[in-house]
């Protein structure tokens, strides 16, 4: 099927703004992405037409009541999630992590064991580090190998003891972009009687995920990073969120999910999330034909969505494997992730660069002012940039494809480096 770049790129009003003639090559997208002009809308209308709080019984009210329901029961597509009820949202994934980790916390005692990933975002480290400290909990650490990017999870087999109770990993990793075997990680948590708790903020926006069939018990992931407006999501298995001792005000609901949603949440911001689900659904009845037959156990629009991201997900490796090629032809270029052409499916395009003798801070800097937009840095993968031994060094170059980005703007890219790489490493 011919990828319909056209058609997509008209979705988004971001991709047709230029700076001084300029135009914009966001490739920022890990950090955030750009939002879709349904979203924009959705928020509009939210603001305009229903902007209430929840329980009252005029329009507006019973409006915002129907508008937020409708929000969960679409994440609950999206996730594949078997009941609406077990969708939570919040600020932000962070925010979501942290206010969970309180109530999961009053499961364990002293001595108890969490298993940690040295890959992870800090948003799934520092939360049940700051647990631990609390509680007296021990944690042990799942390393990665820092030459293939991967993890050996029969390292995980080493790890997990008796007293294993909550194992945490993430979906793709923000700074190498390993697509990790998230459903093998769940099911040795099961078996060891752990929680398991996926941080799948990076992995969501690229791939189809399915709750049910990675067997995990939390799934986060936030809605700007799938094309939506800043907003987190978490999935929790009903049994366990009913057994949960919620941290909430007296007046707030006893049941799923209200008692875990804290205070009056942004009806604006789940207007925007239903709307980048909506989004989905659209490539996946109108673009993605040829992929629902992949998808026939699902119906409705949870099979559309799933169409949609293995459409988008075929597209985006060939970005991938454009870009990685392109860097390894320029001096000095050491790209941090999966590079084999046939293990393209075992990572998102995120890719993460380093250049002899260049920090850098100075590539990205050097890209903006040709208005590429990059990130540098840890991007909060704090533990992953210590284990290549790049976190003193100032990270490394972050450049985020997505499946609105071309191979012209990937070549524009590789050309801008080009003239800045050679100047650099001369100097």
């Amino acid at each position: 099927m011919k990828y319909d770049i056209d058609s997509i790129r008209a979705q988004f009003p971001a991709l047709a703004i230029t700076d001084n003639g300029a135009a914009r090559v966001y490739f920022d997208n890990p950090a955030g992405t750009q939002v879709s002009s349904r979203v924009a809308e959705a928020m509009t209308a939210c603001l305009y037409e229903t902007n209430a709080n929840l329980g009252g019984y005029f329009a507006t009210s019973e409006q915002a009541t129907k508008l937020t329901d409708d929000a969960h029961v679409a994440m609950a597509d999206l996730l594949n999630a078997p009941s609406a009820s077990e969708i939570v949202f919040g600020q932000n994934m962070t925010t979501l992590t942290l206010h969970m980790s309180r109530s999961i916390g009053r499961r364990m005692q002293r001595g108890d064991e969490i298993i940690l990933s040295r890959m992870d975002h800090d948003a799934n480290v520092a939360p049940w580090m700051l647990l631990a400290r609390d509680l007296g909990l021990t944690l042990r650490w799942l390393p990665f190998d820092t030459r293939s990017f991967e993890f050996d999870l029969s390292k995980l087999d080493d790890l997990i003891t008796d007293k294993t109770r909550l194992i945490c990993i993430g979906g793709a990793s923000n700074m190498t972009g390993t697509l990790n075997d998230v459903r093998t990680v769940c099911h040795k948590a099961r078996d060891a009687g752990a929680l398991s708790f996926i941080d799948a903020v990076q992995s969501v926006p690229h791939v189809a995920t399915d709750v049910q069939e990675l067997g995990c018990d939390f799934l986060v992931c936030s809605a700007y990073k799938f094309f939506g407006p800043h907003q987190g999501i978490l999935w929790g298995r009903r049994k366990i969120l009913e057994s949960l001792d919620p941290y909430k005000v007296r007046p707030a609901p006893a049941e799923i999910p209200g008692c875990f949603e804290t205070g009056t949440q942004s009806h604006e911001g789940m207007a925007g999330t239903a709307a980048a689900v909506d989004y989905f659904a659209w490539i996946g009845q109108t673009l993605a034909g040829d992929y629902h037959a992949r998808n026939q156990r699902y119906t409705g629009r949870r099979r559309y969505l799933r169409a949609a991201l293995d459409y988008l997900y075929d597209y985006e490796q060939g970005l991938a494997r454009h870009l990685i090629d392109g860097l390894q032809q320029l001096p000095g270029v050491r790209v941090q992730g999966i590079t084999e052409p046939s293990a393209m499916t075992r990572r998102v395009p995120t890719v993460s660069f380093i250049v002899d003798n260049v920090a850098p801070k100075e590539i990205a800097e050097a890209l903006a002012r040709k208005n590429i937009f990059v990130w540098s840095g840890h991007n909060y993968a704090v533990e992953a940039a210590k284990s290549l031994g790049i976190y003193e060094q100032g990270g490394a170059v972050r450049v985020g494809p997505v499946h609105y980005n071309t191979i012209a703007e990937i070549d524009s890219l590789l050309v801008a480096l080009e003239g800045i790489l050679p100047r650099r490493n001369a100097a």
